[in-house]
């Protein structure tokens, strides 16, 4: 299956964080609503730049090659690979094949989530009641986002969890608590190859993980 290319379009460009090199080009700059999913293609080379604007919000993410979405990041190859269950400055998002999708070229947040997984009406259900049924969560924003590209639910891999803090306890077991990211940290992601992002802006408000209350997030996409 593939994913057509969509072209970079400019933005006009608002207050650049530092994780943002100086001499860098900005081809795109938005903000993402919160709960809201977005997708684009990022070219080759180009970094793509996601800010916590509000502090404490998850922000799921899924990547693809962008001319063959068999090739997916892969969270085993990705883990084998760094011998570490958490992503900081120096990681590397591999695929099925071990392949560099993307690499993590900057980060003041510290350390993001692998394992935790993405929000769904039926997760939702199991842990936090059958009331829940019927919230938004990051599972469809992705099959929203994917739809665009072709993509459907067989095509959903378990997924990163931009500035979530899930600690692993002694015994094996994950906790969802309160995250250790604040206003304004940021981290950075370069494309090894032309790839298809896909973010839900978590839209979950059961657990600590965007601190009860999603929040906007802001996606800049530079070129060297």
């Amino acid at each position: 299956m593939t994913a057509a290319t969509v072209p970079a379009t400019a933005a006009p460009l608002a207050i650049v964080p530092p994780e943002v090199a100086a001499d860098a080009v900005v081809i795109h700059d938005e903000t993402v609503a919160a709960r809201n999913p977005w997708t684009r293609v990022i070219t080759a080379g180009d970094t793509l730049t996601m800010v916590d604007v509000g502090g404490n919000q998850a922000v799921d993410f899924l990547v693809y090659d962008a001319h063959d979405t068999e090739l997916r990041y892969s969270a085993p190859d990705t883990l084998q690979g760094q011998d570490t269950i958490y992503l900081t400055t120096g990681s590397v998002l591999r695929d099925a094949e071990h392949g560099p999708l993307m690499t993590v070229v900057a980060d003041t947040c510290g350390r993001h989530d692998t394992l935790g997984g993405a929000c769904s009406k039926e997760s939702n259900t199991l842990r936090y009641g059958h009331h829940t049924r019927a919230q938004h969560a990051c599972v469809e924003n992705f099959l929203l986002g994917g739809s665009r590209h072709g993509l459907g639910k067989r095509d959903l891999v378990s997924n990163i969890n931009w500035f979530m803090n899930v600690p692993v306890d002694p015994d094996g077991a994950l906790g969802i608590v309160d995250g250790i990211s604040a206003p304004g940290l940021a981290v950075s992601v370069r494309a090894e190859r032309d790839v298809l992002v896909l973010i839900s802006n978590c839209p979950q408000i059961n657990n600590p993980c965007n601190g009860f209350d999603p929040t906007p997030v802001r996606v800049i996409v530079t070129r060297a």
